[in-house]
Formats: C-alpha cells, structure tokens, sequence
C-alpha cells in the first residue's frame, strides 16, 4: 500500500507500460474541467445581463410613471386655464348654444 501511494506521488503511473490508459483518463478529465469552467463563465455572463436588464425595466417603469404623471396634471383643466391666461384668452363666461337649422321640404 504504501509503494503503490509512493508510485503515485512520483508518477510512475504515468510513465509505465500501460500508462496509455491513464494518460486518456487525464486528458479527458481536463477536457470535462476546461467545458465546466467555460460553462460557469457563461451562466455568470448571463446572470449578470439579466441584473442590469431588470434594473433597466425598473428604471424604464419609473421614468414611464413620471411622465405618465406629468401628461395628467397638464390635462387639468386648472393647468389649461393658467397657462392660456399668459396668452391672454380664458374661458367663456356664457355657455355655448345649439344652433338648430331647418330645411324646408
């Protein structure tokens, strides 16, 4: 037991008659080790993305309530009447009439 753990320290196991078969395990174990790492690399890449696409949403939300805010209160009637009285015109004192036009037959 304790040569066959010796043999492995010093890497006998590499340079022995059957050494073929440990060198494709090795190889194929890095092969797997590189895929895995890449692989992380891409899920953190898209965790990322997906972070500052949610931050862009709320960002955008925000900036949609704001405006949306800003068009209601330049609906108000008050607004309209302020901002034409700097013009000079203001709402009509007498209310509108309907004007009815006959025809004759």
């Amino acid at each position: 037991m304790k040569k066959n753990i010796y043999n492995i320290i010093k890497g006998k196991f590499l340079v022995s008659d059957d050494a073929l078969k440990n060198w494709r395990f090795i190889i194929f174990l890095s092969l797997l080790a590189l895929v895995m790492i890449a692989s992380s690399h891409t899920a953190d890449r898209k965790v990322h993305r997906i972070a500052k696409l949610s931050n862009d949403v709320k960002e955008l939300k925000s900036e949609y309530l704001d405006v949306r805010k800003r068009l209601m209160q330049s609906k108000m009637e008050s607004k309209i009447t302020a901002a034409m009285a700097k013009r000079g015109l203001a709402p009509s004192v007498t209310p509108p009439q309907i004007i009815k036009i006959k025809t004759k037959k």
